[in-house]
Formats: C-alpha cells, sequence, structure tokens
C-alpha cells in the first residue's frame, strides 16, 4: 500500500522548502491535503511526483495539476491574508482552491470542463469556504466579485480585460504567461484601470484553453 503521508512529506521538504516557501500556511496546508484525492485513481501514485500532472484519465487529455513547486510560489507570491477572496481560473480537480481554502481564503474555483469540475466537488467536500463554479474560463467569474487575488492555474499567451475589471484595486493576479522556452510566472496589480505586470520566476505550464493569442496567417 503506498504511503501517501510520507509521500507528502517527501514533496514539501524536497519541492517546495527549498523553493524559498517561507509562509508557513503553504507548507502545512500542503503537508496535510491529500494531493491524491484530487487527482484519478489510476495515476494516484504519481501525485507528488515533481512534474505537471496530466488529468487524461479524468477525461481531459489536455489538462493538469501543475507541479508543487509552481503552485506553492504563485501562490506565496499572491500575499493571501485571511478572508481573501481568491478567484482560481482553471481550478480543474481543485487541489489549488484546498490549499487556499486552508490557508484562510474564501475560494471561487473556476472550471469550464463539466468532468473536473464534479471532481472538484467530490474532493473539496467538507472543505469550507470554497466555492466551485462551472463557466468559461477566459471570463473570470464576476458574479463574485470584485477578488483580492485571482491565481490563473495553467499558462496563458495572453490575459483577457476582464480580469483587471474583476480584481479589486491594489489585487494581485498570479499566471503562466507565454510558451517554453520564453515563458515566466509573472505577477500582476491592478491600479485604477490598468494591469501592471512583473517577471517572478521562471516557469512553464499547460495552456489553458481560450488563453492562445490570435493566429496571425502571412503569406
Amino acid at each position: 500500500m503506498t504511503d501517501f503521508a510520507t509521500l507528502r512529506r517527501h514533496m514539501v521538504d524536497g519541492q517546495v522548502r527549498p523553493a524559498d516557501i517561507t509562509d508557513i500556511r503553504i507548507t502545512t496546508a500542503m503537508l496535510e491535503i491529500p494531493r491524491e484525492r484530487f487527482v484519478p485513481t489510476q495515476v494516484q501514485s504519481l501525485a507528488y511526483l515533481d512534474r505537471d500532472l496530466g488529468l487524461s484519465a479524468a477525461g481531459n487529455a489536455t489538462r493538469t495539476l501543475m507541479k508543487p513547486m509552481v503552485l506553492s510560489k504563485l501562490i506565496q507570491a499572491l500575499d493571501i491574508e485571511s478572508g481573501d477572496r481568491v478567484l482560481i481560473v482553471g481550478a480543474a480537480t481543485g487541489y489549488s482552491a484546498a490549499v487556499l481554502a486552508r490557508m484562510g481564503a474564501e475560494v471561487v474555483a473556476l472550471e469550464q470542463d463539466a468532468g473536473l469540475a464534479g471532481i472538484a466537488q467530490s474532493a473539496l467536500a467538507g472543505q469550507g469556504h470554497v466555492q466551485v463554479v462551472t463557466g468559461t474560463l477566459a471570463d473570470g467569474y464576476a458574479a463574485a466579485a470584485p477578488y483580492d487575488a485571482i491565481l490563473v492555474e495553467g499558462a496563458v499567451e495572453e490575459l483577457p480585460e476582464a480580469f483587471c475589471a474583476q480584481l479589486k484595486d491594489g489585487g494581485l493576479l498570479a499566471c503562466i504567461q507565454g510558451t517554453p522556452p520564453a515563458s515566466s510566472a509573472m505577477l500582476y496589480c491592478r491600479s485604477g484601470d490598468e494591469l501592471g505586470g512583473r517577471r517572478i520566476f521562471d516557469a512553464a505550464a499547460s495552456l489553458l484553453p481560450g488563453f492562445a493569442k490570435p493566429r496571425v496567417f502571412a503569406f
């Protein structure tokens, strides 16, 4: 039988803490939350590896859970405080929502794939402070806005304008932007009607549906 508790400890000690994660709430949440609950049974033994984890066995061949190190660094960059309202765009099966809720955030977990959203609902059963909603990812979720922070759980080539309007003034948005090898984790801050961003570390992730730049054809 797989010793998931030991694998969780190895994940935190070997992947998360060495990535300069100093917010003890993040490491505590990742030690306590059974990540294997958020992946298909067929790949539970892979849940704690240092890699993006494909969710093809959950019925979606294009979606993944971010590797733990990247997710933890994005969450730390958002500087979440207890009671903050956080939107997760591309929440998939709900692991990041569980981490943020355990940190004290009020989480809206947006997913457009009905199958993944259903898994998230089941995996998050009993976890307070999380609302799983369905809708087009690139539209955000205006019904619960404004948000103190937005976490985009996947890569984007461009950010929709709707996201700025859904952040509070001074609110933060973290994402992976670009395509490998020229992709980076970015942190954006709303100031008035604009989002100003800066690169925070090198990273890559699977492109979320609806976030590709329009293709330009040259003859």
